[in-house]
């Protein structure tokens, strides 16, 4: 097998955030589900935008928040996504290739505009984000180049991608190019809501072996084997999937292998900023760990890492270097 030019590839949905501070009143108000993603029209979308207070905007996407947060840490990462060619679609491309990632998609020059999510952080740093998926629901299979698949040691796709048709063909196209190619794929369930939605084809995905390796939180887990009992759900994902991971917030993580269970302790933190892109960077770093052949509490501790440095401040990408924080705490090269 040939040398893999990626470390990770992400497949998902190119979005633009549009982040604000509000007070639960306004969750209320607005009819908004605390801490989860609700896919929304554009008319929705601008009813939102015009209730806001005052917002930064910031290019995000959940597998585009895990390449960035794995070319941060010194990884060789690239990203897959549909942007149309407009004001907002020519900020992300500009973002996401400034931060190091490789990005070649074409854009869209006709239909709907630029994705984007509305993303409103409560005071106790939890996260409701309201997305209108525009043109990144037009990803379609022809976006998906055998070279850059074949060049990738992990092939890493967002559970959000499974919403519409032609995004689903193109990740399990990918998924099948990465196999022939023997690279590994990877998939975060990324929302509960989304694993109701889905939840049979997300089980169907493991059992196949058409993913290799699941990313969860205790919320996503519980919702996929429909239960409250944790230990009985983490027992379900056992048999369903060789390698799993489960992350904690503060309780850290656990990382399911064909040896057994490994607990890892979250990083300490003195103030929870805002969650938004906390599992998006756990995920960045035990990819980026798991590409250079660490194991598995390394690539946990990464993780652990990279999701402390990004709830401390407001966006889903990390404001510091994560290679020199890795290097600060013994994790690095």
């Amino acid at each position: 097998m040939a040398v893999a030019r990626f470390d990770v590839l992400g497949i998902g949905n190119a979005i633009v955030d549009v982040i604000t501070r509000a007070e639960e009143d306004f969750l209320l108000q607005q009819g908004m589900r605390k801490g989860a993603m609700t896919l929304i029209d554009e008319a929705r979308a601008e009813a939102i935008y015009d209730a806001m207070g005052p917002a930064i905007e910031t290019s995000g996407g959940s597998a585009a928040n895990t390449v960035v947060g794995v070319a941060s840490l010194g990884g060789r990462a690239a990203f897959v996504g549909k942007v149309k060619d407009d004001e907002l679609g020519r900020a992300f491309c500009h973002d996401i290739r400034a931060a190091g990632v490789a990005f070649a998609t074409a854009p869209a020059s006709a239909g709907p505009s630029t994705g984007r999510c509305y993303v409103v952080v409560t005071p106790d740093g939890e996260r409701t984000m309201n997305t209108y998926l525009g043109a990144a629901q037009d990803l379609h299979p022809s976006d998906i180049d055998t070279e850059i698949i074949g060049a990738s040691a992990i092939t890493y796709l967002e559970g959000y991608l499974w919403d519409p048709r032609h995004a689903k063909e193109a990740f399990l196209k990918a998924a099948k190019l990465a196999h022939e190619a023997e690279r590994k794929v990877a998939l975060s369930l990324s929302d509960a809501f989304c694993v109701d939605r889905w939840r049979d084809e997300f089980l169907q995905l493991m059992r196949s072996h058409t993913v290799d390796l699941i990313f969860a939180n205790e919320a996503e887990l519980q919702s996929l084997y429909q239960t409250a009992n944790f230990n009985s759900a983490v027992a379900a994902l056992r048999a369903d999937i060789d390698v799993a991971v489960v992350t904690r917030s503060e309780k850290g993580c656990l990382v399911l292998g064909p040896d057994g269970i490994e607990a890892i302790p979250a990083f300490p933190v003195s103030r929870v900023l805002d969650t938004t892109g906390a599992g998006d960077l756990f995920a960045a770093g035990f990819l980026y760990g798991l590409a250079r052949g660490a194991d598995d509490p390394t690539c946990g501790r990464l993780g652990a890492l990279a999701a402390c440095e990004v709830i401390q401040h407001l966006g889903a990408r990390p404001e510091t270097s994560l290679a020199a924080l890795a290097r600060d705490n013994g994790l690095g090269d």
